[in-house]
């Protein structure tokens, strides 16, 4: 039985600080198989999104989903601390720990597992191994808590830097964003869109990084109910898949640019959560009927210093969104976000012209679509 404890005790304290170590300090996509984070992540969300599509209140939604980011993350250090005091006090059970004035029984050993990771005492053991498996213990206590203390403010330094962006678009967009909104506010001298392109590629690349460094920053919503970061993703992508299509020289080139890495991002991404190809490759409702995509190409008539509204045909631009729509889907279907209209909606609205009293119930939130689920529709 000692050795199956001890066997038990290493395993798991493995496990936790692999895990931790992928986490917190390993900045890159880890290939290998089980990890606690990852499993935790999928086995919470999917609860808790159920009960938010029964939330009939757009904000009320939002403000429940934007819970479940920052709280998600300390319940995973709770569980790492619970694997690590479980793994510590196998072990000194399994080496028969003898601490001084109580009985060597698993509760004993678990509660002085705790006390020793939180260097409240050591419990004074009275053999040697006993005695190494503490002072690591409470070593590994002390690292812990420096991680996680150092952990929070870079994590919240990337969340910041996302939705700079995200509401940077409000007056070139509209809140929801919309690619339609984004050309016709798009300036005229060709130099300065070209320049818009860059800062959006560049916002994309980072929100790929930092998404990748910490997967768990994907289900932080942003600050407003209208706003979401897969939401103003899609809708840059959607307005590079145009410029690309129908301007010429180096905005062209800028654009594919733009263009390919948003798709770089909404790829990797799925990966990163584990979306399999089967649920990517689900039918699509068409987000650009005919007459949206009228009203499109008369924005781009407008302004023919800049695009040539003849070289974008709905079967070209089809083909372009068959490129990145599966992934952008799959994706908002797991974090309950919408893709955004091409045309923008009657109901959307600037946040800017909006006095906060006035934001009692926003009135196109990007998680609306998802208030029922088809099968709760049908019953």
């Amino acid at each position: 039985m000692p050795v199956l404890a001890a066997t038990i005790g290493c395993c798991m304290l493995a496990l936790v600080l692999v895990d931790a170590f992928s986490t917190l300090v390993l900045a890159r996509r880890t290939q290998h198989g089980f990890r606690i984070a990852r499993a935790y992540y999928t086995l919470t969300w999917r609860p808790f999104a159920a009960i938010g599509r029964r939330i009939q209140s757009s904000r009320r939604r939002e403000e429940f989903l934007s819970v479940y980011g920052p709280l998600s993350l300390l319940m995973l250090f709770g569980l790492w601390v619970m694997g690590l005091v479980l793994a510590f006090g196998l072990l000194q059970w399994a080496v028969g720990m003898q601490p001084h004035g109580l009985s060597g029984t698993l509760e004993n050993d678990l509660y002085l597992s705790a006390s020793t990771l939180f260097t409240l005492s050591t419990g004074d053991p009275q053999n040697s191994a006993s005695k190494l498996i503490s002072v690591i213990e409470g070593g590994l206590g002390l690292g812990f808590l420096g991680l996680v203390i150092g952990y929070l403010p870079v994590l919240y330094q990337s969340y910041e830097k996302r939705e700079l962006q995200i509401a940077l678009l409000d007056a070139r967009a509209g809140s929801p964003p919309s690619a339609g909104a984004l050309l016709r506010s798009a300036p005229a001298n060709p130099d300065k869109l070209e320049n818009q392109l860059a800062l959006w590629e560049a916002w994309s690349a980072e929100l790929l990084e930092n998404h990748l460094s910490f997967p768990m920053l994907a289900y932080f919503r942003s600050q407003h109910a209208n706003q979401a970061w897969l939401t103003a993703l899609v809708a840059i992508i959607d307005c590079a898949a145009v410029v690309g299509l129908c301007s010429k020289d180096d905005l062209q080139r800028q654009a594919e640019f733009t263009f390919a890495m948003g798709r770089h991002v909404l790829a990797d991404i799925a990966v990163e959560f584990g979306l399999a190809e089967e649920t990517i490759r689900e039918a699509q409702q068409e987000r650009l009927p005919d007459p949206d995509f009228s009203n499109l190409r008369e924005s781009l008539s407008s302004k023919p210093e800049l695009f040539d509204a003849r070289r974008c045909s709905q079967s070209k631009l089809r083909s372009r969104r068959k490129l990145y729509e599966y992934q952008a889907s799959a994706l908002c279907n797991h974090f309950l976000m919408t893709l955004p209209a091409w045309i923008e909606d009657e109901a959307s609205r600037n946040n800017w012209q909006a006095a906060m009293t006035n934001r009692e119930e926003v009135p196109f939130a990007v998680s609306d679509p998802f208030a029922k689920t088809p099968d709760e529709t049908e019953k």
